[in-house]
């Protein structure tokens, strides 16, 4: 393990051993996923190192999915729910059944439109034997139709409430060049993360109430304020296409994913913090809407703050819960936060 540009990353060497020591389950939420689906479990079946088990979670899909899924990979344990749940309720149904099952091993989540490659989940636990005190690990994700652009290595998470993806769309050469000002990533994208199941049962999984985007920075920040630590494996990767399901920049994924800042802002952000960043949290909601406004998706973005704002009391109810069980500084959350008022606007790439 070793630390650059402040951020704690894990370059593996050669194949541990003790990477066998661990069990781990691959959970994958799938909502009419077509084709991707299968590719991605074909990928998983080609694994240097096998998962233990897979679980399908199938949100009630109706492209025929899951009866594909179902006969082609039989040993797949398939969960057909009876409604679309949304990505963190069928998460947490699969962390339902490990608990049952085998509270000791690991979660490894991935998205339907990914393909790891065939050493990811060797790399992973190989992470995991040589850093026993690390309860969350993080992938390389690359874009599928050119390996050589970066889909993201880890999230940020601005003191606004914003997150982004670290070197979103930077080509591999351009993210090296900006190593030393790198920032630390907040959290791995839950496209392809590594959980400790026991630690994720422990602060009750993923927020059912998110439905879909910003469940697993939200599901890190609950971590970190009960102590939990985040690693980067720059050598696990994963090809992704993104929002291949739901569409990139979508009503549905700028209606979900900019309700769900507010409520992570408003139940994480301990103490003197909150009160310090609110006015960097206000403006970025207020020029956001201007922004999406002046794009013609006022309508939108409007609907989006509107519910946030009618989540508020909730979320408030929550934080009283999240904050009771807080271990951890502020300083260390404080340290883990990307800093900056015009940061979130013209710098999201770094």
């Amino acid at each position: 393990m070793h630390t650059s540009g402040g951020e704690t990353t894990f370059k593996t060497a050669q194949a541990s051993s003790l990477e066998t020591d661990f069990k781990v389950a691959v959970v994958i939420v799938n909502y009419n996923g077509g084709d991707y689906i299968l590719s991605c479990l074909d990928s998983l079946y080609l694994q240097s190192r096998k998962p233990d088990e897979i679980i399908v979670v199938d949100n009630n899909s109706t492209d025929g999915s899951p009866e594909k899924l179902a006969q082609r990979f039989p040993s797949v344990n398939l969960q057909v729910l009876d409604r679309n749940t949304g990505f963190a309720a069928a998460n947490n149904h699969a962390f339902e059944l490990l608990r049952n099952n085998d509270p000791s091993c690991w979660v490894a989540l991935l998205n339907p439109d990914t393909r790891p490659q065939a050493d990811w989940l060797s790399k992973l636990m190989e992470a995991v034997s040589k850093n026993p005190e690390v309860d969350v690990f993080g992938s390389k994700l690359i874009w599928s139709e050119d390996n050589d652009i970066l889909d993201g290595q880890g999230d940020i998470h601005h003191v606004s409430g914003l997150s982004w993806r670290r070197h979103h769309g930077l080509r591999w050469k351009e993210a090296l060049e900006l190593r030393t000002s790198n920032e630390m990533a907040f959290s791995p994208c839950g496209a392809a993360a590594l959980y400790r199941t026991d630690k994720v049962n422990e602060i009750g999984g993923m927020d059912k109430s998110y439905f879909c985007y910003h469940e697993d920075v939200d599901i890190m920040f609950r971590l970190r304020l009960v102590g939990a630590t985040f690693v980067y494996v720059n050598d696990s990767v994963v090809e992704h296409v993104g929002s291949a399901i739901t569409g990139k920049n979508s009503d549905f994924s700028v209606f979900y994913g900019h309700r769900n800042l507010v409520w992570t802002y408003i139940k994480n952000m301990p103490s003197w913090l909150f009160w310090l960043y609110l006015p960097q949290h206000l403006l970025l909601n207020v020029l956001t809407i201007l922004i999406f406004s002046c794009k013609g998706r006022g309508k939108i973005i409007l609907k989006s703050k509107w519910e946030a704002v009618k989540g508020i009391p909730l979320a408030i109810r929550k934080r009283r819960v999240i904050q009771g069980q807080r271990t951890v500084s502020n300083a260390v959350i404080w340290r883990s936060l990307s800093k900056g008022w015009l940061k979130p606007y013209f710098f999201r790439r770094k």
